[in-house]
């Protein structure tokens, strides 16, 4: 079954409402892509944009400068954990090389 990047950031989104207080004041979250020039990673972000302006939420994008640039994305990744982000969408380039910060945003 395919789903379109509409269905697919829908679906990112509910999962970062139903991380969030039901009043999305001062709510901060944080989209992490592979690349900005992608075409999917730039549909991801409109989307995502869109959506958060929708639920008054702040949202953070960010990517890497190339695919496959997971230290761009631990970059991210602890500046979202530093300026309070409630949730954070990420597209990982490696997952391995980003595990221990995807902890440490979790346990955060």
């Amino acid at each position: 079954m395919k789903l379109s990047t509409k269905a697919l950031l829908g679906s990112a989104a509910l999962a970062l409402i139903s991380a969030v207080p039901a009043a999305a004041q001062d709510v901060t979250a944080c989209l992490i892509t592979k690349t900005d020039t992608n075409p999917f990673f730039v549909k991801m972000k409109e989307g995502a944009t869109a959506k958060a302006a929708e639920l008054g939420i702040t949202l953070k994008s960010y990517a890497g400068k190339i695919d496959g640039d997971h230290e761009s994305q631990v970059a991210a990744i602890e500046a979202c954990v530093a300026d309070g982000a409630k949730g954070i969408l990420l597209t990982a380039s490696d997952t391995k090389a980003i595990a221990d910060s995807v902890k440490a945003a979790r346990d955060a």
